[in-house]
């Protein structure tokens, strides 16, 4: 069978997506996963965009070795210069270049001829010859491109050495036959298209990223460009889940593979998405919470008869265990471990330990651990072995009668303890005060404040998500507990280390 070559953008086009800023840590952390996913290409960010993004291109492009290692650039010499800088120690090295072909993006914002398109494309494509053998050019926005100008400049960049061309629907704008056609006539009518790779970069504007990407491969594209969870600009990408698992589960149209381990990919979805902030909806495809769940009776009875009555994905082949099993205080260490396999999670016996510690403890205030709990306690743990300040302890008191009073107090990178008090308009904003008053970051906002249940009961994990806003730019902070505001002050702490921790990449 023919291979679909996946390029995962998460940590490019992904992080684009407004609020979704990860920080170099954050970002390895994504790509190690996603090596052990088995993707063949990820583009790891923009090196010329920030310092801080070419670090973190080449940080990736050192540690992670399997993998392709992608930079962008857009059609600029300092630009490519920078970006074959940043990987010039990936074992698999690739620079993919972009420049806008549609005619409203020639005439509004670049304000060139065509003539003049073509020759920076060549001219970029000829500069990046000279540092990789890899080279990717992207037209943008594609499928708004006069199609006879679109073969001509595919046709050029060839001739001067790009090894993949990808096919962005950059607004969204295609849909499937109509961008299966494009891909069709690209083979047609482009003479040495046969030297290269197509590939397909769709946008979810109109929530077809995915069929159009499909109906790309039906019609020759070997390369699919997605994004862990569909993340991205705007309305987000193509996602990589359904992208990989249509293939798989419809192996009987497609006749074609992947190198995707698809047991990895409940474990990458749920990384990446604490590592964001964005939360899953239930609804989604694949890894969403209600994708393997049955609320009508008949579907029960069918999925308890036989499970592909309902389930046309077993849920284990993407890392999800069919069972849910139900963990207490009286759970051994054994037991604890063995579930945690079961997850997908191998810790080292520091790890472990922690982890084990901390189920405990919410054992204690909960009577039934479940699954969904054991995975918020992970994500706990990370938070708070990477923060820069800790929370150590918490007091609040409210009412209806009362002022609303938090006091805190939080352990500072030097080890030093820090405590005050203050009074809010509510616990949370209470809370939130009296953390600013110890970390004294002046010019923050609280933009975004959202609270979700981990789990079902009345003694359910509460997770909290805050999103705050600095110098124009977002940073996202997560919190777990089973009370809400330990939950909020966890969360709020997290989002202020995370622009301590970029400020400090800055410099």
């Amino acid at each position: 069978m023919d291979k679909v070559i996946i390029f995962d953008t998460t940590l490019r086009d992904g992080e684009q997506a407004a609020g979704g800023t990860l920080n170099i840590q954050e970002k390895l952390e994504i790509a190690r996963q996603l090596e052990s996913l088995g993707v063949d290409v990820i583009e790891a960010g923009f090196p010329a965009a920030s310092p801080g993004d070419f670090e973190a291109v080449a940080s990736i492009a050192k540690e992670v070795r399997k993998p392709v290692i992608c930079a962008l650039t857009h059609a600029n010499a300092e630009a490519v210069d920078s970006a074959a800088k940043a990987i010039k120690k990936a074992a698999h090295p690739r620079i993919h270049i972009f420049l806008s072909s549609s005619e409203i993006h020639l005439v509004h914002q670049l304000k060139k001829s065509r003539q003049e398109i073509t020759e920076m494309a060549c001219n970029m494509v000829t500069r990046a010859t000279k540092y990789v053998d890899d080279i990717e050019f992207s037209p943008m926005d594609a499928s708004r491109t006069e199609p006879a100008y679109l073969y001509k400049i595919i046709a050029e960049v060839i001739k001067c050495g790009a090894t993949t061309i990808n096919v962005p629907d950059t607004v969204g704008y295609s849909i499937p036959d109509e961008f299966g056609a494009l891909i069709a006539g690209i083979f047609k009518n482009v003479a040495n298209i046969g030297k290269t790779v197509i590939s397909v970069h769709c946008h979810n504007d109109l929530g077809m990223a995915v069929a159009n990407s499909l109906q790309a491969v039906r019609n020759g594209a070997r390369q699919v460009e997605c994004t862990i969870n569909g993340i991205g600009e705007r309305a987000g990408n193509a996602s990589l889940e359904e992208v990989v698992m249509a293939i798989k589960t419809r192996n009987d149209l497609y006749n074609l593979t992947t190198g995707i381990d698809t047991t990895q990919i409940y474990k990458t979805s749920r990384l990446v998405s604490e590592m964001t902030g964005f939360i899953v909806q239930p609804n989604k495809a694949i890894v969403g919470a209600n994708a393997f769940r049955h609320e009508s009776g008949i579907h029960q009875d069918g999925v308890i008869k036989m499970a592909r009555t309902y389930e046309i994905i077993d849920p284990r082949s993407i890392g999800l265990p069919a069972s849910s099993l139900v963990l207490g205080k009286l759970s051994g260490r054994h037991a604890f471990k063995e579930r945690l396999a079961e997850l997908g999670y191998v810790l080292d016996d520091t790890a472990f330990q922690r982890a084990f510690t901390a189920f405990i403890a919410l054992a204690d205030k909960k009577r039934e651990v479940t699954d969904k709990d054991i995975e918020s306690l992970l994500a706990e743990d990370k938070r708070v072995v990477a923060d820069t300040y800790h929370l150590d302890r918490i007091q609040v008191t409210c009412g209806d009668r009362g002022i609303p009073t938090a006091a805190v107090r939080l352990i500072a990178p030097d080890g030093e303890v820090k405590s005050d008090a203050a009074i809010g308009t509510g616990p949370v904003d209470a809370v939130c005060e009296v953390i600013d008053k110890i970390i004294k970051i002046p010019g923050v906002k609280l933009t975004e404040f959202t609270v979700k249940s981990v789990t079902e009961g009345i003694d359910a994990i509460g997770e909290v998500l805050i999103r705050v806003e600095s110098k124009g730019i977002t940073y996202t902070g997560r919190g777990a507990d089973t009370d809400i505001i330990v939950a909020s002050a966890k969360a709020y702490v997290n989002a202020l280390n995370r622009l301590v921790a970029a400020r400090k990449t800055a410099k």
